[in-house]
């Protein structure tokens, strides 16, 4: 178990509506502790021992956020969040690795599978309630209402999580589809990165370059290189 993990008596948040965090870790004291504090602070917390456990699991209950540790047993936290980011019926679904392993190509794994954010284990449960509290106002805030229109061959429908690219539809993780949102509704227009961040990630999550780098990246893997366009040493725009 890791020490820095502790129990902290989080007043409960009556104010908050019920959301549904899946926790799914191979260690019991981890799944107690963190969902200890996450119940105090307003969710419904369920829990899974390993990476194929949680897979069942989330297309059983659809959850709004769930949180993978990395190495678990059976299927490891980067192949369960592949296989979520298959599954339609868990668009919705925000992922967040919660994990020990610090290093950077686990952090870009992580991303490239996928996930929203990725959450070293050190973090203090306090403060790890206030950064999912975080993202998942994010994704509430950022389901902005656009007309269904077209933009070099795109057509994206916020409503159904819908991207469409001549005439074929594509499925994309939570961020990669507010990323893409963001940078097609204003076709031409210049964001910066400090915008990006801001829009898409929010203030108060803490996300550098890299995370931005690796979206775009896969973005252009699944929409075609012409589309998004950089703009050296200032950000991104849409290809009109």
């Amino acid at each position: 178990m890791d020490d820095t993990i502790e129990i902290e008596s989080l007043e409960k948040d009556s104010h908050v509506p019920e959301q549904t965090i899946l926790l799914v870790d191979d260690e019991p004291d981890i799944l107690e502790f963190i969902g200890f504090n996450l119940m105090q602070a307003g969710y419904a917390v369920r829990s899974a021992n390993n990476g194929q456990e949680g897979l069942e699991l989330a297309l059983e209950i659809k959850p709004d956020l769930i949180l993978l540790d990395v190495m678990m047993p059976k299927m490891d936290g980067i192949e369960a969040c592949i296989h979520i980011r298959k599954e339609p019926s868990l668009s919705h679904c925000l992922v967040a690795f919660l994990t020990a392993r610090g290093e950077d190509y686990s952090q870009v794994a992580g991303f490239d599978s996928g996930a929203d954010d990725y959450i070293l284990k050190s973090i203090k449960p306090r403060v790890l309630t206030s950064r999912i509290k975080a993202l998942l106002r994010r994704a509430k805030n950022i389901s902005s209402e656009l007309q269904l229109r077209e933009h070099n061959g795109i057509s994206i429908d916020r409503e159904r999580y819908l991207v469409i690219q001549n005439g074929k539809k594509i499925n994309l993780p939570k961020k990669e589809f507010e990323l893409l949102s963001l940078l097609w509704s204003e076709p031409g227009k210049v964001f910066t990165r400090d915008s990006i961040l801001t829009t898409v990630w929010g203030n108060d999550v803490i996300v550098g370059d890299r995370t931005i780098d690796v979206h775009i990246r896969k973005l252009r893997s699944k929409i075609g290189n012409k589309c998004i366009e950089t703009v050296q040493g200032v950000g991104y725009k849409f290809d009109s």
